[in-house]
């Protein structure tokens, strides 16, 4: 590959590893469990259930609209 695509790959690498999950608008599951607290079973099981629309299938994983998920959670009197 070009020389400059190779660095410019390496900033984008290294953009997304220093940015903190809680200043990021979508979260894997083990961020999202632990920006709340919950476990990530409990949070697989809640994303499983039904299609959410505070989920994002990524690939093989689902990723978690962080202020949807927060706004659900705060309307639930049970998790």
């Amino acid at each position: 590959m070009d020389k400059d695509v190779l660095a410019y790959r390496a900033l984008l690498e290294k953009r997304k590893e220093h940015k903190p999950f809680w200043e990021k608008k979508v979260l894997t599951v083990e961020e999202a469990a632990e920006y709340t607290g919950i476990g990530r079973d409990k949070i697989r099981k809640i994303i499983m259930k039904k299609n959410y629309p505070f989920t994002i299938p990524n690939g093989t994983k689902i990723c978690v609209i962080k202020e949807e998920f927060i706004d659900y959670l705060d309307k639930q009197h049970r998790i």
